[in-house]
């Protein structure tokens, strides 16, 4: 295990170069708090073998974690290049207590580019003190520097105080100014089997709601190339809009609304892991709007998760001003509508840097 940082006295971090590496350290608090850490999980689990990701992984408790950190090869401790996707996981120690995760650095690629840089923390209540939050977002800031180009960072999504506090050491230490609007502002919500409604209304006569096939490939990428333009900020190329369709139709990832052969809307569930899955994408062409369409698809997509598949939660993300929080919270997701929000549901945002690399996501 590493030496105590003279900053930050009881502080370090590891780099990990391959997700299963990240998964054997991360993987118990990732577990425990599987809902919130998705963002931070699915993409990594999709990197190792489905085996290996849905069986409890190899490590599953926390001082088998601490017994790999004695063991670590060194050089993880050191802050190197990379070129590939890697994480950043930083850890808390002291004599007396097993190590503690504290915060996840995920920088990955996909399809059609590079991801944002994605944050969490598994300790929501001391993120909102900047006294614990400083030092710890100056030293994953300082590291990641060191790991890749300031261009790559074009922009950052996690829990709100995390990416603000990460944009102000970063804008800092980099020169890169963060954009005048952010690029995201959303609140983090879940539905499961407690607070999923059920409904009696029936599809319309010539309607159906099921998983997309290369056969709706070019409807679903018009609607993946409407929905990502909608965004402003990630517009897309219908052909890459296509490849996009293409992946998440192979890999059984979308589901449509079809209106007698007319696709309307769009549902991706993109982010799976053993008992969570996140909605990622729901998006409605013009013309079908206010017919429901969205409110159908997104429930049977949610009970196909819920009550088939046997996941505890469905998650998503939804921006403070979309009008789809009305549609998610009569189907079941909590906390959207209302100034009270209950444990699991987080404000989050994303904010982008000008002058880099803007990947897509």
């Amino acid at each position: 295990m590493p030496g105590l940082n003279a900053s930050c006295p009881q502080t370090f971090i590891v780099q990990h170069d391959c997700a299963s590496d990240y998964l054997a350290f991360a993987y118990p608090t990732l577990r425990r708090h599987e809902a919130s850490a998705n963002i931070v999980l699915a993409h990594a689990l999709k990197r190792i073998s489905a085996e290996a990701a849905l069986s409890g992984y190899q490590f599953v408790s926390d001082s088998d974690v601490e017994a790999w950190l004695h063991s670590a090869d060194p050089s993880a401790f050191t802050p190197h290049q990379s070129e590939g996707s890697f994480w950043l996981t930083m850890w808390s120690t002291s004599s007396s207590s097993l190590p503690t995760l504290d915060l996840v650095l995920s920088c990955v690629n996909w399809t059609l580019g590079n991801y944002p840089i994605f944050l969490w923390t598994p300790h929501q209540a001391n993120a909102a003190s900047s006294t614990w939050l400083a030092p710890r977002i100056a030293q994953l800031a300082e590291h990641l520097h060191f790991c890749v180009p300031p261009e790559r960072v074009y922009s950052v999504f996690g829990m709100t105080s995390l990416v603000k506090a990460f944009v102000r050491q970063w804008t800092a230490m980099t020169g890169f100014v963060v954009e005048p609007e952010p690029f995201y502002a959303a609140l983090f919500s879940y539905c499961n089997g407690r607070t999923y409604r059920k409904s009696d209304v029936p599809l319309p006569q010539g309607h159906s709601l099921r998983r997309a096939t290369l056969r709706d490939l070019e409807p679903v990428a018009q609607l993946c190339k409407e929905f990502a333009d909608d965004t402003i900020y990630f517009p897309l190329e219908i052909e890459k809009a296509r490849l996009e369709a293409h992946a998440l139709i192979s890999k059984g990832q979308i589901w449509v609304y079809d209106a007698d052969d007319d696709i309307t809307t769009i549902c991706a569930v993109t982010r799976d892991t053993n008992r969570v899955s996140a909605i990622t994408k729901v998006y409605t062409t013009p013309r079908w709007r206010r017919h429901g369409c969205a409110e159908f698809l997104v429930r049977d997509v949610t009970a196909r998760l819920l009550f088939d598949c046997g996941k505890d939660s469905v998650v998503l993300y939804v921006g403070h001003t979309n009008n789809a929080q009305r549609v998610y919270e009569r189907v079941g997701f909590v906390g959207l509508c209302g100034k009270d929000k209950p444990e699991g549901v987080e404000d989050s945002l994303e904010l982008g840097f000008a002058g880099t690399n803007r990947g897509h996501w």
